[in-house]
C-alpha cells in the first residue's frame, strides 16, 4: 500500500492516521520508517500524539504505543477502544468479518458468567439469562440465547449474532441496541439471526 500511515500537526496534538485498508504489518513497517521524522517535531515541545483511523486490537495498541514511546517521551492516545462494550465505542465502522480470529467456549453459560473476546465467539451450549457474551466481531451460539449478546463491541456494524433460538429481551450490535418485545419471543416464529440493515436497525430473522 502506498501510504498506510499519515502524520499531521494539529493545534494541540500530532495526529497519526492509520489507513483502514492497510494490514497491520504494513502499518508497523511504515510507522517505524516515519519515527525519525516524528522525532524532529519534538526538539522543543511535547505535544501529545493521537492515533486514529483503523480500529486496532489491544495487543496492536500496546505495540504501537511502545514503538512511539521507545523513541519519544510523549503521551500517546488512541480512538480504538481497549474495553469491549457500549461505553467503550468511540466510533462505528463497517468491516467484513467472514474470516476472523475465533474463540470457542465449551458448555453453557450460567447466570453471572461473562465471556468476552476481541474476535468472534462460538458458544457450544446455551447462554442463560443473566449471562453475558461480548465479542469484537461475530457471536455464534449453538444453543439458545437468553442472556446478553453484544457483537461488534468495538464498533463494527457488520458483525452478526447467530443462535439456535433467540429468547433474550435485548440484543446489541456495535452501538445499536434492540429491545425485543415479549410478544415477539412468544410468537410461533423462531428468530435465529440478527444483523444491522442499511437503516442502522437490528433485524431479526
Amino acid at each position: 500500500m502506498r501510504n498506510p500511515v499519515g502524520i499531521s500537526m494539529k493545534k494541540d496534538e500530532i495526529m497519526i492516521r492509520i489507513s483502514e485498508k492497510a494490514t497491520y504489518e504494513e502499518s508497523i513497517e511504515c510507522l517505524n520508517k516515519k519515527i525519525p521524522a516524528l522525532k524532529k517535531l519534538y526538539k522543543t515541545e511535547k505535544t501529545p500524539i493521537f492515533v486514529t483511523g483503523k480500529i486496532l486490537k489491544n495487543k496492536e495498541i500496546d505495540e504501537i504505543r511502545k514503538i512511539i514511546t521507545d523513541a519519544i517521551d510523549v503521551e500517546v492516545s488512541f480512538d480504538s477502544p481497549k474495553v469491549l462494550g457500549l461505553h467503550g465505542i468511540k466510533k462505528v465502522f463497517e468491516k467484513e468479518v467472514e474470516t476472523s480470529e475465533t474463540k470457542f467456549y465449551k458448555g453453557s453459560l450460567r447466570s453471572g458468567k461473562k465471556v468476552e473476546f476481541e474476535g468472534s465467539l462460538i458458544i457450544l451450549g446455551d447462554v442463560n439469562g443473566g449471562a453475558e457474551v461480548i465479542a469484537g466481531e461475530n457471536i455464534v451460539i449453538l444453543g439458545a440465547l437468553r442472556g446478553l449478546a453484544h457483537a461488534g463491541a468495538k464498533g463494527n456494524k457488520k458483525a452478526i449474532i447467530a443462535t439456535n433460538k433467540i429468547e433474550c429481551p435485548q440484543l446489541r450490535i456495535a452501538n445499536i441496541v434492540k429491545e425485543i418485545e415479549k410478544s415477539d419471543l412468544e410468537s410461533e416464529q423462531e428468530y435465529k439471526f440478527a444483523y444491522v440493515d442499511e437503516e442502522n436497525q437490528i433485524v431479526l430473522e
